[in-house]
């Protein structure tokens, strides 16, 4: 089983940081340092103590939000290390 701190400490390796913690600290909001230029715009993500788990949030156009939860730190490394390729508009 992972831990939160495993999870924090892959977050932090992916360029996040803390933004808030809930009042009984069962959830950690983080969002990424600098837009990675890359990728999809405004992430965020939440560490769940109750499921175990982090759910990544973030902008793919305007209005359309998207996410994908992991249930393991090294799912959420790959992930994170994952920079997709670019594509050129016509």
């Amino acid at each position: 089983m992972e831990t939160l701190q495993d999870f924090q400490m892959a977050a932090r390796e992916g360029g996040f940081i803390v933004v808030s913690e809930s009042g009984e600290g069962t959830v950690l909001w983080l969002k990424k340092k600098a837009p990675d230029a890359a990728r999809d715009t405004h992430q965020r993500m939440c560490i769940d103590s109750l499921t175990n788990s982090v759910t990544v949030y973030w902008m793919a156009a305007p209005g359309k939000v998207k996410s994908q939860t992991f249930r393991g730190v090294p799912a959420l490394q790959e992930w994170c290390e994952h920079i997709p390729e670019t594509t050129m508009q016509r």
